[in-house]
């Protein structure tokens, strides 16, 4: 049974690669014609390979239904939770997970630090999208022209001297975390706050949310803070290894969207 499973399972990827008949598909799982053509009634009973008028199949819509059903469901939030306390007990400091929604940038989950000195941001809460380090993250993420449009739209507050000052800028420093794929916010938006975060990527490599560390001045440094970078890009790494099913692809990897 195991066996007549993982040539049937097989037969997906062949058909994703275009429509074959059912010589090819024999061929290539190395069986006898009867029993490819036992194989692909069965996931074309299903709905998962579709037959042509040509006598050639590819794949069926409902295969592309599940797909779609199967992303719908998927919570980043609970499948990050974990990893984000993990890296809470690890380093000490706040952890933040966040999304982009009608363009906002929403705080999703948190994770307190063990300092006595706590942030201040609570689940919900829309973050400040020039100069928050998940913000740049989210937005670097958009097409071109999308960004563009954003950037030109946004008001750019001076929080503190080394906040954003215009679009321009902004849109040079999006550019910058998009090549290098992590932002920080080293007192963008508070003087004694800082922050360093990473994208966390869906199967086709997009950015669907963003998580970070932040820690006050008093607790650590900016330099200090930093060196968790790599620490923070893996923890990023493993929750989007694990949402999307497989190692997801980086920007240039993916051609950008125009």
């Amino acid at each position: 049974m195991s066996q007549t499973v993982d040539r049937a399972l097989s037969i997906l990827p062949l058909l994703a690669e275009g429509p074959a008949d059912l010589g090819q598909v024999a061929e290539r799982l190395g069986v006898h014609k009867s029993t490819a053509l036992r194989l692909l009634r069965t996931l074309h009973e299903h709905g998962l390979v579709y037959r042509q008028s040509d006598q050639r199949y590819r794949l069926g819509a409902r295969l592309f239904a599940l797909a779609q059903e199967a992303v719908e469901n998927l919570d980043v939030r609970e499948i990050a939770h974990p990893h984000l306390l993990a890296l809470n007990e690890k380093c000490g400091h706040t952890v933040h997970l966040a999304v982009y929604e009608e363009n906002e940038v929403l705080y999703i989950d948190k994770v307190e630090s063990r300092y006595p000195v706590r942030m201040y941001s609570r689940i919900g809460k829309p973050v400040a999208l020039t100069v928050a380090a998940v913000a740049k993250l989210l937005l670097a993420d958009l097409p071109e022209t999308e960004r563009r449009a954003l950037a030109d739209k946004l008001d750019y507050p001076l929080y503190t001297a080394r906040s954003t000052p215009n679009a321009a800028a902004f849109l040079k420093e999006l550019a910058t975390v998009r090549e290098q794929g992590w932002a920080t916010d080293l007192g963008g938006h508070e003087e004694s706050i800082n922050c360093v975060g990473a994208p966390i990527r869906g199967a086709d490599g997009r950015v669907v949310a963003a998580m970070s560390v932040s820690a006050p001045n008093v607790v650590v440094t900016a330099e200090e803070l930093l060196t968790l970078l790599p620490l923070v890009r893996r923890t990023a790494d493993a929750i989007s290894r694990e949402y999307s099913g497989s190692a997801p692809a980086t920007p240039s990897e993916r051609k950008e969207r125009p």
